[in-house]
């Protein structure tokens, strides 16, 4: 597991975080930290969720944890990615978004 920096936005105001690779209970609270802390500091956040390969239900907790707390947006989500939050249903809840330009001009 590991992450990008926080980059500012193509073209707006919320920071963008690319963490890439397999995420769960043992792999998260490092992300977790770095989602929270950013979410903190400017009301919300875009996930880039292209290069994760896997989430659990310790990572998908999280997704709506800080949905709820911030204005948080996924975008481009990677096929692991899109299967847990459609099998899941949460995709009627939480913000998807195809790309992270998209999410950006929401």
């Amino acid at each position: 597991m590991t992450m990008d920096e926080p980059r500012p936005g193509v073209s707006g105001p919320l920071p963008v975080i690319a963490p890439h690779g397999d995420f769960d209970e043992d792999t998260l609270p490092p992300l977790e930290v770095r989602i929270r802390e950013t979410a903190a500091r400017h009301g919300g956040l875009i996930l880039d969720a292209g290069r994760i390969t896997f989430g659990d239900s310790t990572f998908l907790r999280l997704l709506l944890t800080i949905h709820q707390e911030a204005d948080l947006r996924i975008a481009n989500p990677s096929p692991a990615i899109a299967r847990l939050i459609n099998l899941t249903a949460t995709d009627q809840v939480l913000h998807i978004h195809p790309t992270v330009e998209d999410a950006q001009n929401t």
